[in-house]
């Protein structure tokens, strides 16, 4: 029966239909004005990632001991570090690593938070105290203390601080769609495709899912900002990616503290890099949910 695929829709009735145009992006813009703007600085900082090589005038690593800690001019616009490697040219490439920890920590957080939380909701009974219980010893550890914990286990790296970060976003993402998941299951349309004979795992993939899919993108895009921050502070205490891979935190930290009164630059702009990306990828994350949330348009 097609009935309940036509119910599912109606929960969330424009997200399935809405595609990015010219025409939506401008309305897009004149509604959430602040929107607009983080979403192009976010565009911004996903060209500069992917075209880092032709962008930076600098390679990363490449040393000028001519230019030791030289303040802001027309060759290097934000200054050098103590061995004399462009910091402007370091803060592109490093956008494209936080652009990657961002991205692959929020899909695998997501994923994982996704799936406990629509199970979770739906089946309900024994099955959700369980995992409920589990997600709230999950929650119970301090943030910080459980990336270290975990980096410390699997060590440093790329493919390590993305596993990481990725497992602490899952407990709070899996609690809200758990939340959502509860309400979604009460509808008409669940009984209807109940009674249609559909079994428990094509309801959840056919009609909970699309129906959450609103609060996935929402809490994707909120989560990213926390996924890149994330990663600025294991670089900064030197528990996550190992030089010489230029990352922000890792710029902020270190011989940064050093030279700070003698080169303030050193630190200032990848802090300002770092704390620009978290706002705009906030907003964003605001203004789609004040697009997508039914509750919110309606008013």
């Amino acid at each position: 029966m097609s009935m309940s695929i036509g119910v599912s829709e109606q929960a969330y009735p424009s997200w399935r239909r809405f595609t990015v145009t010219p025409k939506v992006a401008w309305q897009f813009a004149r509604r959430k004005p602040l929107g607009g703007i983080s979403a192009l600085v976010l565009l911004l900082l996903v060209v500069m990632a992917l075209f880092a090589s032709r962008i930076a005038p600098y390679g990363p690593l490449a040393q000028n001991y001519d230019a030791v800690l030289a303040a802001p001019s027309w060759h290097h616009i934000m200054g050098t570090d103590q061995v004399g490697r462009d910091i402007f040219s370091r803060i592109i490439f490093g956008s494209r690593v936080s652009l990657e920890v961002g991205a692959g920590a929020v899909m695998l957080g997501t994923l994982g938070g996704a799936a406990i939380g629509v199970v979770s909701g739906y089946i309900g009974g024994q099955t959700d105290l369980v995992a409920q219980r589990f997600v709230d010893a999950w929650l119970a550890f301090p943030a910080l203390i459980f990336l270290l914990t975990i980096i410390a286990a699997l060590g440093p790296g790329l493919v390590q601080t993305i596993v990481a970060i990725g497992i602490g976003i899952v407990p709070g993402t899996s609690r809200v769609l758990r939340g959502a998941v509860l309400s979604v299951k009460q509808r008409d349309f669940i009984q209807a495709a109940r009674a249609s004979g559909a079994g428990n795992g094509r309801i959840m993939i056919r009609h909970i899912v699309p129906n959450v899919m609103p609060l996935i993108i929402v809490l994707s895009s909120i989560t990213m900002a926390g996924a890149i921050l994330a990663e600025a502070t294991l670089g900064f205490l030197g528990v996550g990616i190992p030089p010489p891979t230029p990352t922000w935190g890792g710029m902020v930290s270190g011989n940064s503290l050093t030279y700070f009164l003698s080169a303030p630059w050193y630190a200032i702009w990848p802090g300002v890099f770092i704390s620009v990306t978290v706002l705009a990828w906030n907003l964003a994350g605001d203004a789609l949910r004040d697009i997508l949330d039914p509750h919110l348009r309606s008013r």
